[in-house]
């Protein structure tokens, strides 16, 4: 617990100093980390190339890509998938996967496309490559993803190439060996809200969902993105989130990924998934969840240019 004579604001510069990026930290013998925790840079191998288009006619290619360093997902059978997309709970498989930048290249005629690489565990393409059915599932999510972070529209009505693996040269990932944050409670006097000098504040808007989707996946709580400092490129992002049905932090699942925020809770009460316009540190990211505001409050640092 912080202790109580500390004010909202040095409570915040306390809390954001320990979560910071220490520049100065040297490599481990096992690699590079980020507060302690590993990741691995990899080139992944490929698996298949899915070709479609956008709205506007241009050809799309997606490199669906594997390495064993992405975490599997749960192992379930072609029946208990379809009973779950049918279910009340359809969202309660996820797909780990890391989703790489578009790069401009040129298809075998010349002409040129853009193309997007995928990362998938390799045991679940093995797994696409004998279920029309996980392949499908897994197909309409990554376009999903794209088009909620690159803001394009994509064909659904996509070709599997026969007789390449991918189109152009992979892209690097980097792939964290730690999946979630862990999230601390907090008492009233370690808040930071409102405290982090002047930022700029990024309401973030979206379409609201039907009642169907609502009930299906639980509320879209109110939040709010606040990047520091205000101008340029930030060297953190802040995301307040209200949870006021929300009693305890064991009812919470959270995964903050590159550039995503993925958070539901028990019984389907709220449901967030948000993708951002920086890519983060996801091993130096951290969480707080004051129990007398039910406001979970994250900091996460935003990788530098190169």
């Amino acid at each position: 617990m912080l202790n109580p004579e500390m004010t909202d604001e040095d409570a915040a510069n306390a809390f954001l100093s320990k979560l910071m990026l220490d520049t100065n930290k040297e490599q481990s013998d096992t690699g590079p980390s980020y507060g302690g925790v590993p990741y691995v840079t990899v080139v992944p191998s490929p698996g298949f190339c899915v070709k479609t288009k956008n709205d506007s006619g241009q050809k799309i290619f997606i490199n669906v890509c594997h390495c064993d360093n992405v975490p599997k997902p749960k192992d379930i059978t072609e029946d208990e998938l379809l009973k779950l997309l049918d279910s009340d709970d359809p969202f309660s498989f996820r797909v780990p996967m890391s989703l790489g930048e578009p790069h401009a290249e040129t298809d075998k005629s010349g002409s040129g496309c853009t193309v997007y690489d995928i990362v998938v565990n390799t045991q679940f393409l093995e797994k696409m490559k004998t279920s029309e059915v996980f392949k499908a599932f897994f197909l309409s999510v990554s376009m999903e993803g794209i088009e909620d972070k690159y803001k394009t529209t994509i064909d659904r009505k996509w070709i599997i190439l026969k007789n390449r693996k991918s189109i152009g040269t992979l892209q690097e990932h980097n792939v964290r060996k730690q999946s979630k944050p862990v999230i601390m409670d907090m008492d009233e006097y370690g808040s930071p809200h409102g405290s982090i000098g002047n930022p700029l504040i990024q309401e973030v808007e979206k379409k609201p969902p039907t009642k169907e989707e609502l009930r299906a996946r639980g509320e879209e709580p109110l939040f709010r993105i606040i990047q520091e400092p205000p101008v340029g490129h930030p060297e953190f992002l802040v995301a307040e989130i209200n949870l006021p049905k929300v009693k305890l932090t064991t009812s919470l699942e959270l995964d903050i990924g590159e550039d995503r925020i993925f958070l539901q809770t028990r019984s389907n009460v709220y449901y967030l998934d948000i993708y951002l316009p920086y890519n983060l540190i996801q091993e130096e990211c951290g969480a707080q969840f004051n129990k007398k505001t039910r406001i979970l409050t994250m900091t996460m640092p935003v990788q530098p240019l190169s």
